[in-house]
């Protein structure tokens, strides 16, 4: 990964790009604030809102107009513009991050505590949320969505008046989506670049610290997973500066030094395995025949239970007045559902990173290699979340005539670029040319455990 950051191309309007977001600090801040107000409105307000008539639109309902700025443009292009420019918007716009690091500045300052630092949180914060907001419908109820989203920030706020001083513990420990962003962030083609040959060299013994909101270790900074991209740290020591490089260079030189196994069960059982069941539930075939079949068991059992609907909606969706209640046994189909697909997709790419890192010769080789597939990770969530946004379209009228070429070719390019990764990191094995060959094959075989699931949805059901 070094080779990366020490042979990076330079970019004099990069590099004072980043120079003007560190001068003008304080219209960053403006426009945090900015942020944060039109999020607790869009968050809040809908959720004490009835919910929309028969003949509502985007543009004269709240409820339907928040909808579609947050689920319909918000998050699916969050997750673009984290593969194309880095973590900007964790570092420049992010509400939740922002008044996070505000409550630090005024909260107890503690130390952060070794449970905090646990590897495997972001793991378990988006397992949960992401089967949680299946759950509470999160993508089409605002109560729902003040319930997911505003549980989080108010949990951010929490965490940041009692741990750190002026710091985005929240943002590097916790948050349900950070390591989801620092995945990501790997393939952007811009860069906070350290120069650690200048950092050392530079005269100046005595020089003010950079106040690192989240926490990275600036001197030794080669991955782009863990940079906000707020450009505070930018001309330090003369040895970091915003700069390009090419896209994916940082997975394609990836050491299994660097490897994270939870950020690898992260991709391949969260963004990949679990991510494709909480999409595709509810327009799975094979759920609606066996929610069916488990209904009419239970009923030929006289076994009523389970078939209940008197259930909270903070719990499972229950909306009367919309003709959507989920019973009991909803919620344990959309969680076997869910399960089974993580289970089973995450399996069957684990099984053949192995056999491609033992083909290799390499017993740790299936590790990094796992981050070859982040770009049909990225692309599956963004297809995901762009789903919604046909609907939303499509009750206003709006279609797109040519959205299963557009489905068919984000998939394409998503397979070609891991595949391309995955040959790049494979070529520098020292193995024989004809076990390489045999790794790369592997490899495409877990591959297509990322893509069959997505082909299937749009294109047989």
């Amino acid at each position: 990964m070094s080779s990366c950051t020490l042979h990076a191309p330079r970019s004099r309007w990069l590099a004072h790009a980043g120079e003007l977001m560190r001068r003008h600090r304080r219209w960053i801040v403006g426009v945090q604030w900015a942020v944060l107000a039109a999020y607790l409105f869009l968050v809040v307000t809908p959720a004490f809102l009835p919910l929309p008539e028969s003949g509502a639109h985007l543009w004269n309902d709240l409820t339907l107009f928040a909808q579609f700025v947050f689920w319909g443009i918000w998050w699916p292009f969050v997750l673009v513009s984290m593969m194309l420019m880095g973590r900007v918007w964790c570092g420049v716009l992010c509400p939740e991050g922002f008044v996070s690091e505000q409550a630090s500045r005024i909260g107890l300052g503690r130390p952060v505590p070794r449970w905090i630092k646990w590897g495997g949180w972001p793991f378990v914060a988006f397992l949960g949320t992401t089967v949680y907001g299946q759950l509470v419908s999160v993508y089409e109820y605002p109560k729902a969505a003040l319930l997911v989203l505003g549980g989080s920030t108010l949990a951010a706020i929490a965490v940041g008046l009692v741990y750190g001083r002026g710091k985005r513990v929240w943002c590097r420990h916790l948050c349900p989506v950070n390591g989801v962003f620092g995945l990501l962030a790997r393939l952007a083609p811009v860069h906070f670049r350290t120069d650690r040959a200048v950092w050392d060299s530079h005269p100046v013994k005595k020089v003010i610290p950079i106040d690192c909101a989240p926490l990275v270790d600036i001197r030794r900074m080669e991955s782009a997973a863990q940079c906000h991209m707020c450009g505070r740290c930018s001309g330090h020591r003369d040895a970091v500066r915003l700069a390009p490089r090419i896209p994916g260079i940082e997975v394609a030189t990836l050491g299994t030094r660097d490897a994270d196994r939870w950020e690898v069960r992260l991709l391949v059982f969260g963004v990949i395995g679990t991510a494709i069941g909480a999409f595709q539930w509810s327009a799975s075939p094979w759920f609606v025949r066996a929610k069916l079949a488990a209904a009419e068991w239970l009923v030929e059992h006289d076994a009523f239970a389970l078939l209940g609907d008197d259930i909270p909606w903070w719990l499972l969706t229950h909306y009367p007045e919309a003709n959507d209640v989920f019973t009991w046994l909803d919620g344990l189909m959309i969680l076997g559902y869910i399960a089974t697909a993580a289970i089973v997709i995450g399996a069957w790419i684990s099984g053949w990173l192995r056999v491609a890192g033992r083909a290799l010769g390499e017993s740790a080789a299936h590790l990094r290699l796992a981050y070859a597939l982040i770009p049909l990770g990225g692309a599956g969530v963004f297809l995901g979340l762009s789903a919604l946004t046909v609907t939303l379209l499509a009750a206003e009228g709006v279609t797109l005539a040519q959205l299963p070429e557009l489905r068919g070719a984000l998939l394409a390019v998503a397979t070609t670029a891991s595949l391309a990764l995955g040959f790049a990191q494979i070529r520098r094995s020292a193995a024989p040319t004809l076990r390489r060959t045999a790794g790369w094959l592997a490899f495409a075989t877990a591959a297509a455990g990322a893509v069959v699931p997505w082909v299937t949805m749009f294109y047989v059901w």
